[in-house]
């Protein structure tokens, strides 16, 4: 495997694992702690009551650790690529690939903790399920969105763009 697959895999990773980083603390800080509308089990320990909310605080600072080794290691796998001697890549890509990276949350959280273990739902209550959807279908549309900005990956010598 030569020089540029290999950074091409590291940018790829790191710019995945950021968008997943930052997927989560979106997730985290705006549905979970801003407009309250779930917590990370919350639909498995109600937060009325003391002890309820207790499991939930701990669960959504355990959820908010793990987006942040996410974020951290797709950091440093970004900056050991812009260290290194290179040319420049298109701004798209890394946005392409944050975007693909938080879209891979959404459908991931989504699928597995809102519809397979149902431990949260997007907003509970009515138009649940429409909720849970629609945020699916946000994750899908980044992936797609962030997948077409990630063409100049697929172009030969993209490496060596300034």
């Amino acid at each position: 495997m030569g020089a540029a697959a290999s950074e091409r895999r590291r940018v790829i990773w790191g710019g995945v694992l950021a968008g997943v980083g930052l997927g989560g603390f979106f997730d985290g800080i705006v549905l979970h702690q801003i407009l309250q509308w779930h917590h990370m089990v919350s639909n498995i320990y109600p937060v009325n009551t003391v002890a309820g909310l207790e499991i939930n605080t701990l669960a959504d600072g355990l959820f908010h650790a793990a987006t942040f080794v996410f974020t951290v290691v797709g950091l440093f796998l970004l900056w050991g690529v812009a260290r290194g001697r290179h040319g420049a890549w298109p701004m798209s890509v890394l946005v392409g690939l944050l975007l693909v990276g938080w879209g891979l949350f959404n459908l991931l959280e989504g699928l597995v903790s809102h519809q397979l273990l149902g431990a949260h739902h997007v907003r509970p209550g009515p138009n649940q399920l429409a909720w849970d959807l629609g945020f699916l279908a946000w994750g899908a549309v980044m992936i797609v969105g962030g997948w077409l900005l990630t063409r100049p990956l697929a172009a030969p010598g993209v490496s060596q763009r300034r």
